[in-house]
């Protein structure tokens, strides 16, 4: 049974877009680990059908948490018997790249993000330099991988001459609809409060909102948040739940009127991104807000499920928000397609394309 690790620069419990690929990949006779870390005090690993490992980490932010995760991660790899090494991401692709090479093991890049596209890169030149050099040191390298969208991976191939595959994050299909009516109607942000996801855009917009806005995650963004909920005193109106297990969120969004997906079009990576909360918000049903950039766009115009905005105003937010809460045919018709659209969008068929890539690699049968 080969041996598949995965690397991770988080904490595994709240990481579902790793936890659907490791458990369909051992389900179908992989022997998988996935790596990542933990902090003192962080909660216990749920129990999964695959290998889990934390690395304990002291250091939370900055380039000395990614130099002493990235140590911790090299050591750790280099005791292992591998046949195959993923890296999740620029931020662990050094120790797999140094390792694979030792151990002659197969090395996959796994491009969630395009890394050194996103907003808290580009917005530090000398950050986003070392990143830039960081890329152009690795990736040539990995001549195997998959990317969450078609712009991404055709980014790569422009930049790099690589051909990688697309395999996109979406939830499992479910036959029962799993959405209730909730007795408001409430908005739901969940994911990452980083930069670049609009909350300066997003909080003040609320003030013209008749609804709450319930935001399930954490971020490098979190403090600015909540700072921007006191300046326009909206501790009524928006709530935050902090990073959530993915049975508690799923708990959440049944309930849910409204998903709220906003990037801002600063930088690459969000100009062709392609996030899970949006076929999340599909599955269970919630008409959304997003953005009209290239791969929603192209989604929403085979299946109506969201209102696009152009850009990130809050005027607009507001707007558009207020269109969903009000015209009911309109709410409708996009709750409708979602459920159209699942049928369509779902990690059963997605799930396909990953087990193909690596059966091709292994030769499995």
């Amino acid at each position: 049974m080969k041996k598949l690790y995965f690397t991770v620069n988080n904490e595994l419990n709240f990481d579902q877009r790793m936890i659907r690929i490791c458990n369909s990949l051992a389900s179908h006779n992989y022997n998988v680990f996935l790596v990542g870390k933990c902090y003192a005090g962080s909660l216990p690993l749920s129990n999964k059908h695959f290998h889990q490992h934390r690395i304990l980490c002291y250091f939370k932010k900055g380039k000395i948490a990614y130099i002493e995760f990235n140590i911790k991660l090299f050591f750790f790899l280099l005791k292992q018997r591998v046949d195959c090494l993923c890296a999740i991401d620029l931020d662990t692709i050094f120790p797999v790249l140094i390792v694979s090479s030792i151990k002659k093991a197969v090395r996959i890049y796994d491009a969630h993000e395009l890394f050194t596209g996103m907003k808290e890169i580009i917005s530090r030149p000398v950050i986003q330099k070392i990143w830039e050099w960081v890329e152009r040191n690795t990736v040539p390298y990995f001549k195997l991988g998959y990317a969450v969208s078609e712009s991404i991976a055709q980014v790569f191939h422009k930049k790099y001459n690589v051909n990688y595959k697309v395999i996109r994050n979406m939830p499992k299909l479910t036959n029962a609809d799993n959405s209730l009516e909730s007795t408001e109607k409430f908005i739901l942000y969940q994911g990452a409060v980083n930069f670049g996801r609009c909350f300066e855009y997003l909080i003040p917009a609320m003030k013209e909102v008749n609804a709450r806005l319930i935001i399930c995650g954490d971020g490098n963004f979190m403090g600015q948040s909540q700072q921007l909920v006191d300046k326009y005193h909206l501790h009524d109106k928006v709530i935050f739940k902090g990073m959530l297990l993915p049975e508690e969120l799923n708990n959440i969004s049944r309930f849910a009127y409204i998903g709220v997906n906003l990037v801002e079009p600063d930088g690459l990576n969000q100009l062709y991104s392609l996030a899970n909360k949006f076929f999340d918000y599909i599955h269970a049903g919630l008409p959304q807000l997003s953005m009209a950039f290239i791969e929603y766009a192209r989604i929403n115009d085979q299946f109506k499920v969201a209102v696009l905005i152009t850009e990130p105003q809050p005027a607009l937010i507001a707007a558009a928000l207020n269109l969903l809460l009000e015209n009911d045919v309109l709410y409708n018709e996009l709750r409708n397609n979602c459920i159209k659209a699942r049928e369509t969008y779902n990690w059963q068929k997605e799930e396909q394309l990953l087990l193909s890539f690596y059966d091709q690699i292994f030769h499995n049968n």
